[in-house]
């Protein structure tokens, strides 16, 4: 809840500086979401080709691309206040982060058969 209220006020803060610059934006948010999914990627193909069962593979494909941007997030803020870049960057990195791993998890739910391998395998 803490974590939703900061974002709620870091915007209401930078909410200016989000409509006047989407563009920043945009090449803030497009390379975390290319890494997130091309991190996702590799380690879900380790995963398979490792065989290893679902109910490990899952949470060990979304540990690699998460970015932990709430650790960001609190460090830019003690660092360089509530109206800086480098926050809006870091709460622009949450904002992408939540539906992308959402995403994430769709697809594995959707693939979990390709992860039942025979045992002694």
């Amino acid at each position: 809840m803490g974590l939703l209220i900061t974002l709620v006020l870091i915007f209401t803060l930078q909410g200016e500086m989000i409509i006047k610059y989407p563009l920043h934006i945009a090449l803030i948010a497009i390379p975390i979401i290319v890494q997130t999914y091309f991190i996702f990627a590799i380690s879900y193909d380790g995963a398979k080709k490792l065989k290893i069962p679902f109910y490990e593979a899952a949470p060990s494909t979304f540990i690699a691309p998460s970015n932990f941007f709430e650790l960001a997030v609190a460090t830019t803020l003690i660092l360089f206040g509530a109206t800086s870049g480098a926050t809006l960057a870091t709460v622009v990195g949450v904002l992408v982060e939540v539906p992308v791993m959402l995403s994430l998890v769709k697809i594995m739910k959707i693939n979990r058969h390709k992860f039942q391998f025979e045992e002694g395998m």
